[in-house]
């Protein structure tokens, strides 16, 4: 596991606030369950039940990410990014990340993840990569809206997101490959 925090590098490049982010499925920096893990790894990639609450009262929209940046591959792993979710949805039930968004407010945009699935990717680190964090980050935004192809990448989320971000709730989970547990 690297010892980087990636939200970290933007606080300094733009200070937003915080707020709380939670989830009955697990909690901030202990081991995602078995339900949450990728299917080749024995589950279903069920994207957790995450909750939200004391985000500033200027927003107007929110974004919703899951990022590995202990991925083996010098850039990091998209697993999950949905934007434009209306300022009043402050959780999202376990499996609204399943493909076709149907658990999703109508106007939310999945984007797809690294696979190019336009869905929820469970963790699924390597065999012998070590302790993965899977940072789950829900982001206020001071716009209703972002305007995005349906095929942008996660990484276009963040780029479009970042002069409108006014607090980010983080909460991370870690996984390893069952066969180095």
């Amino acid at each position: 596991m690297l010892d980087l925090d990636p939200y970290a590098a933007l606080q300094k490049l733009r200070p937003v606030g915080s707020f709380e982010l939670t989830s009955t499925d697990f909690a901030d920096g202990e081991p995602l369950p078995l339900a949450l893990r990728a299917s080749g790894q024995g589950a279903g990639d069920r994207s957790p039940q995450l909750s939200w609450s004391g985000f500033p009262g200027e927003t107007q929209s929110f974004t919703v990410t899951c990022y590995d940046p202990d991925a083996p591959t010098g850039s990091g792993w998209w697993h999950w990014a949905v934007a434009n979710l209306p300022a009043s949805v402050t959780s999202l039930p376990a499996g609204a990340g399943e493909a076709g968004g149907l658990k999703l407010p109508p106007g939310a945009l999945v984007l797809g993840n690294e696979s190019g699935e336009h869905r929820y990717a469970g963790s699924a680190p390597p065999a012998g990569s070590g302790v993965h964090r899977y940072f789950f980050v829900v982001t206020a935004l001071d716009v209703a809206r972002l305007d995005l192809d349906p095929d942008a990448t996660p990484a276009v989320l963040g780029g479009r997101s970042f002069p409108h971000a006014l607090a980010r709730g983080i909460l991370v989970g870690t996984a390893v490959n069952p066969a180095d547990a």
